[in-house]
């Protein structure tokens, strides 16, 4: 069975515009990339947990903002990883300055034998729709066109 993961994809309304809040993540192996890198606030799901409340569990965890309100099913999303992204949307405005996300343990640098402390995340930005669909992972694409056509 495919592991599975679920996320929210946070939008807003700039008069007749629509923008999306990615996030970056965060480590080494990420460091330099920026184009095709960007992804939705996810993170893997439990056992048995239901995929909204993990998706907001995981938006907790990498913003460092509860979510509050209805949100919107945008569906499951295989990625090319294998895994499968069950993605939700909610209207909002967070400021991408005052995220705080957690953190991860990595041997850095490889075979060191020292251990460091990366943020799962390290910045999160709002895009407009095409730039959103440049920046983020090419999985994770769909997400954004599936929201897209709830909202026009």
């Amino acid at each position: 069975m495919p592991e599975k993961s679920a996320g929210v994809l946070m939008y807003r309304r700039t008069g007749r515009a629509i923008e999306l809040l990615l996030v970056h993540p965060g480590g080494p192996f990420w460091a330099k990339k920026d184009d095709g890198a960007w992804t939705i606030p996810k993170g893997l799901m439990e056992a048995n947990e239901d995929s909204q409340a993990a998706a907001r569990r995981e938006f907790a965890e990498e913003t460092g903002t509860t979510l509050v309100g209805p949100m919107t099913n945008l569906g499951a999303f295989p990625q090319p990883s294998g895994k499968v992204v069950h993605a939700w949307a909610i209207e909002g405005d967070l400021d991408p300055a005052r995220i705080q996300s957690n953190t991860f343990e990595l041997e850095w640098p490889p075979k060191s034998g020292k251990r460091r402390s990366f943020p799962e995340v390290d910045r999160a930005q709002w895009f407009d729709v095409p730039t959103a669909e440049d920046k983020i992972v090419k999985g994770q694409r769909p997400i954004i066109e599936a929201l897209v056509r709830i909202l026009t």
